[in-house]
C-alpha cells in the first residue's frame, strides 16, 4: 500500500496567518500619512527665545551699535524688547498689530526708505523663500536706502534654493556672513522644532569677496556676556 501523501499537511503550514487585532490596528495607523500642517495667519511664528536675538547683539555688538535699529516684522514684540533692553533705541513695524507697543502698523513693502541704519528681524518665510515669496522680501529690503547692517533670522537651508530667481538674486547680492546657530529655536512653543537656523548678514562695509562662515552658542547670549561686551 502506498505511504500516505503529506501535501495536505504542507499546505495546511503554508498558510497565511490571520493577524492579530493589534496588528492590524498598527498597520492602519502607520499607512495615514500626518496632516500637513497650515502655516499661521501672515506667517507669524515669533523668535520667543531670548538667546536668538541677544547672541546677535552681542556677536556683532561693533556693527550694530549705537544704532537705531528697524524691527520690520515686530509682531508681539520679542526681539523689541531685547533690543531696547541692550540699550537701543528701536524703531517697531508690522503689518498688522499684534501688541507690540508702538509698533507702526505699515506694510513692508510700502518703506521707501530704512527708519534706522541697522535692521534686525525674522521676516516672515513665506514672503522670502523661493517656492512662496519668490525671495521677494530680500529684493525689496536690498532696494531700500537708508540701512548699511541687515540682519535676518532664517532656515539654514534657506539660501540654497534657487528656484523662483532667488538663487540668481543670492548669486548677485549674497549677504557677507552668517551664524549657524549650534542649537534649534522652537518657534511653534510645541517642543522639538525640526530645523536649524542662522542670521543671514549683508553689511555694507564688507570688503570680503565670499560670504563668510561663523559658529553661534547659546552660551554666547547670556545677559552677562551681552552686557558686558556693549560698547566692544
Amino acid at each position: 500500500m502506498p505511504a500516505p501523501s503529506a501535501k495536505p499537511l504542507f499546505s495546511a503550514m503554508k498558510a497565511k496567518r490571520k493577524p492579530a487585532q493589534a496588528e492590524v490596528l498598527f498597520a492602519a495607523e502607520t499607512s495615514v500619512a500626518p496632516a500637513k500642517r497650515e502655516r499661521r495667519q501672515h506667517d507669524l511664528y515669533p523668535t520667543g527665545e531670548p538667546e536668538a536675538i541677544r547672541s546677535l547683539l552681542a556677536a556683532d555688538s561693533a556693527r550694530i551699535r549705537p544704532g537705531p535699529v528697524w524691527e520690520p516684522a515686530a509682531g508681539y514684540g520679542h526681539m523689541v524688547r531685547e533690543i531696547e533692553a541692550a540699550g537701543l533705541a528701536c524703531v517697531r513695524s508690522d503689518l498688522v498689530d499684534h501688541g507690540c507697543p508702538g509698533v507702526v502698523v505699515r506694510s513692508f513693502y510700502d518703506w521707501r526708505e530704512a527708519p534706522a541704519r541697522v535692521v534686525i528681524t525674522n521676516p516672515p518665510y513665506c514672503e522670502i523663500n523661493a517656492r512662496d515669496g519668490h525671495g521677494r522680501w530680500l529684493r525689496h529690503m536690498l532696494a531700500l536706502s537708508g540701512w548699511d547692517y541687515c540682519a535676518l533670522l532664517l532656515s539654514w537651508d534657506w539660501p540654497a534654493a534657487r528656484a523662483n530667481g532667488l538663487g540668481a538674486l543670492l548669486d548677485q547680492h549674497s549677504f557677507s556672513y552668517c551664524y549657524l546657530m549650534r542649537w534649534k529655536l522652537d518657534f511653534t512653543g510645541e517642543g522639538s522644532p525640526p530645523q536649524r537656523n542662522a542670521w543671514f548678514i549683508w553689511d555694507k562695509t564688507w570688503t570680503g569677496t565670499e560670504p563668510a562662515f561663523r559658529w553661534m552658542d547659546k552660551e554666547d547670549g547670556r545677559q552677562g556676556s551681552l552686557f558686558g561686551r556693549a560698547g566692544a
